[in-house]
């Protein structure tokens, strides 16, 4: 192993569970909850901090927006973890007129809008949280009493064009993909996810994600500085809270010689 060219890590530097985060800031007050940092390193717009929580080992990384940085991310950091599981906590846009800014919402699977996971599976290929950690990150909200739902997720490119919004003098080719996707039952739209579960699955490693709404597309609704500060922070909990309960899955499967979680079993 050797230090990463663009995340600038390196051997034993990267816990085996890692938080990814589109916001390099957020990293910093998501490391702010750990018992102790032992690194933190910034390099171009990736940040990290390795440390611990309530006694399990953490990295958190801010990735900068969009499926390219989480490529670079995912990658390299699997250079460093034998078999990392990754959790994303990030912020989207609601789909649904159910769902409410603030809210919290689990993705089960992506619809793959971007093109970088193309690179590396066909077109068809599924864009699905890894079980363990969708359960995991579910029983989180749930423990801590926030607001979420469980559902499909569609990731696009970019923040304009991609996801339909008319800024003059910019017209996207689609304006009407919102609403399409609102029709077929996606939750939220996003920018990282997909990207981040094509990569885990094929190299088969746990991913998954949570997101904070911080807008009601069907309202045209944006969150104000009060909810999106309140979004971040159940987010962060979350993320914590399923990195926790991973924690003690795994320790339980070990302890019962079981390769993967069953209901039955815990």
């Amino acid at each position: 192993m050797k230090r990463q060219y663009h995340i600038d890590l390196g051997p034993g530097e990267v816990a085996p569970t890692i938080l990814l985060c589109g916001d390099p800031e957020r990293a910093d007050r998501v490391a702010k909850h750990f018992d102790k940092v032992r690194l933190r390193r910034a390099h171009r717009e990736y940040v990290t901090v390795t440390g611990t929580y309530r006694g399990v080992p953490l990295s958190v990384m801010g990735t900068g927006i969009g499926p390219d940085n989480v490529e670079i991310a995912v990658v390299e950091l699997s250079q460093l973890v034998k078999s990392p599981t990754f959790i994303r906590l990030g912020s989207c846009g609601a789909l649904q007129k159910d769902i409410r800014i603030s809210d919290l919402i689990v993705t089960s699977a992506s619809v793959r809008l971007e093109n970088t996971s193309l690179y590396f599976v066909p077109e068809g290929y599924p864009a699905a949280s890894h079980y363990e950690v969708q359960v995991a990150i579910a029983k989180a909200c749930a423990g801590l009493g926030h607001p979420y739902h469980v559902g499909l997720t569609a990731t696009a490119p970019g923040f304009y064009g991609a996801q339909g919004r008319v800024v003059p003098p910019f017209y996207p080719r689609d304006p009407g993909v919102v609403d399409r996707l609102a029709k077929i039952g996606v939750l939220n739209l996003e920018m990282e996810a997909s990207c981040l579960l094509t990569l885990a699955s094929a190299a088969r490693f746990r991913a998954g994600a949570v997101c904070a709404v911080y807008a009601e597309r069907p309202r045209g609704k944006f969150a104000d500085a009060a909810q999106r500060k309140r979004g971040e922070a159940r987010v962060i909990e979350a993320g914590l809270a399923a990195a926790l309960e991973l924690d003690r899955l795994d320790r339980a499967k070990k302890a019962r010689r079981l390769k993967t979680w069953v209901p039955e079993a815990f």
